[in-house]
């Protein structure tokens, strides 16, 4: 068993690599992916139904609604999406202050509020004296806050990915984030898939030129 004094004395290379060799002896979990198989499976049959239904509604909505239309619970509406905005900016705050992991999850969140708060302040305020206040805020302010969110997001991504590569033992910059996978999901193994050698093309992918992983 080794003691504290002898995981001090290895090298960093050394340390990874028995990092690896107890991710590989990490037990595997069949049953548990079996059923992460299957999980995953129906979510991207629901996302294929969903997008099928979604673009059919869209074309007919497109075909029969009226150019123009008044209506009525328009306080309650806008007055609950910004609360929602509000909500958003608050959490991402909070997660921001607090360096915890969901601020990710509230960055995007938090841009696409601010997105479709630009584009419905925009396209609701067509040919009416708001107009051009509404298209200067969404210039101004939510478009650009929104891809600020959204770049944050991205760096964080990847900062997170890098750490993991770096204890692969792999160097070099970081893949772009469509090509990294997930962790945690390759036969019920999270440790094994943590720390172990990535597959031969994700090493293709890591060691290609910097403009194009950039």
């Amino acid at each position: 068993m080794f003691d504290e004094n002898q995981l001090r004395s290895m090298s960093s290379q050394e340390r990874r690599q028995l990092m690896c060799a107890l991710a590989a002896m990490d037990p595997p979990g069949p049953a548990r992916s079996r059923e992460g198989d299957r999980r995953r499976r129906i979510v991207l049959l629901v996302i294929i139904l969903c997008c099928l239904a979604l673009a059919a509604w869209t074309g007919l909505l497109a075909a029969t609604l009226p150019r123009y239309y008044r209506t009525g619970g328009w306080r309650g509406a806008w007055v609950g999406f910004d609360i929602a905005l509000l909500v958003a900016f608050i959490a991402t705050g909070w997660a921001s202050w607090r360096r915890r992991q969901v601020l990710i999850v509230c960055l995007i969140v938090l841009a696409t509020l601010l997105c479709c708060d630009a584009w419905f302040d925009v396209v609701l305020d067509a040919r009416t004296s708001g107009f051009w206040l509404s298209l200067i805020s969404a210039l101004v302010v939510e478009l650009p806050l929104a891809a600020l969110a959204i770049v944050s997001a991205r760096r964080l991504l990847r900062m997170t990915s890098g750490v993991l590569l770096r204890y692969q033992g792999r160097g070099g910059p970081t893949p772009r984030l469509r090509d990294l996978r997930l962790v945690g999901t390759n036969g019920g193994r999270p440790l094994h898939d943590l720390l172990t050698r990535p597959d031969e093309d994700e090493l293709d992918t890591a060691t290609e030129p910097a403009g194009r992983s950039a």
